[in-house]
């Protein structure tokens, strides 16, 4: 069973930074795309990041120039790097996968179990 776990939330002050990660394991697979969403306080899940198996990668608005994404390949794991830091960035972050097992060529979508930022003034 594929499982995805997040590491690296916590409580940081507005301007400052923390880097998420996100490794998935069980099995055999091929990892397409991955990414992060969040959810604040009253709010809807929305996207944050992404990046496809080539590389390429998409935005919120909000994020943008603030946020990097990055994948390790060989280690099975996506990487969010967060700069700058703001008040609304608070929310839980959760990484999101559409994964292939490597055999059954079966194709779903993962979740993880989120990780709490707090950015605080």
């Amino acid at each position: 069973q594929v499982k995805l776990v997040e590491s690296g939330g916590g409580l940081v002050q507005a301007g400052g930074s923390l880097r998420l990660s996100c490794t998935a394991s069980g099995g055999t697979f091929s990892i397409n795309a991955i990414g992060w969403y969040r959810q604040g306080s009253g709010n809807q899940r929305e996207m944050v990041a992404y990046i496809s198996n080539s590389g390429s990668t998409v935005y919120a608005d909000s994020v943008k120039g603030r946020f990097t994404i990055s994948r390790d390949n060989a280690k099975n794991t996506v990487y969010l790097q967060m700069n700058s830091l703001k008040l609304e960035d608070t929310a839980v972050y959760y990484c999101n996968a559409d994964i292939e097992d490597y055999y059954s060529h079966y194709d779903a979508d993962y979740w993880g179990q989120g990780t709490q930022v707090t950015v605080s003034s």
